[in-house]
């Protein structure tokens, strides 16, 4: 099966034009996620990264998420670009999502803007938001990227992908 790029329309970007290694960029976007009830984080002064045939990655500023509904989970992960990851069990309105989140506490030079900021996996919590739309989860579990109608793809993580 042959896989092409979407040409992006007006407005658009395509993930397979974002850089390797990774794009670690500012944005003003409103992000919000919300889990069991609860508005888990929300920021304007997020981080994106962003990385060939990948959907975003947003990431919050630790002062900007309720840190009482996350609680550190067991075991870790490494990226090779920003190193050693934590990850986070999110608990809130009597539910938990096991290991929804992730940030890095000692990420490698090129990433130290986002040192403990954190991620979530978007399909794992009740909905994410960039400004009034809702997000979609990226294909498959490993990633943890955020799709809009802003970015397309096809993106990596659904089934076939795990050689681009």
């Amino acid at each position: 099966m042959k896989i092409e790029r979407i040409e992006p329309g007006s407005g658009q970007e395509s993930a397979w034009d974002y850089p390797r290694p990774p794009r670690l960029e500012a944005t003003t976007r409103l992000l919000r996620v919300e889990f069991g009830g609860v508005t888990v984080a929300e920021t304007r002064r997020g981080w994106r990264v962003l990385e060939t045939y990948h959907p975003p990655v947003y990431y919050f500023p630790e002062a900007d998420v309720a840190m009482e509904h996350l609680h550190r989970a067991a075991g870790g992960s490494f990226c090779e670009w920003k190193g050693a990851a934590r990850h986070w069990n999110v608990v809130a309105g009597g539910r938990t999502a096991i290991r929804a989140a992730w940030s890095y506490p000692d990420p490698s030079p090129s990433y130290r803007r986002i040192r403990d900021a954190v991620a979530f996996y978007a399909g794992q919590m009740d909905a994410c938001w960039v400004n009034d739309e809702r997000a979609q989860p990226q294909p498959g579990k490993f990633y943890g990227g955020w799709i809009t109608a802003d970015v397309v793809g096809p993106f990596k993580g659904g089934p076939g992908t795990t050689g681009w």
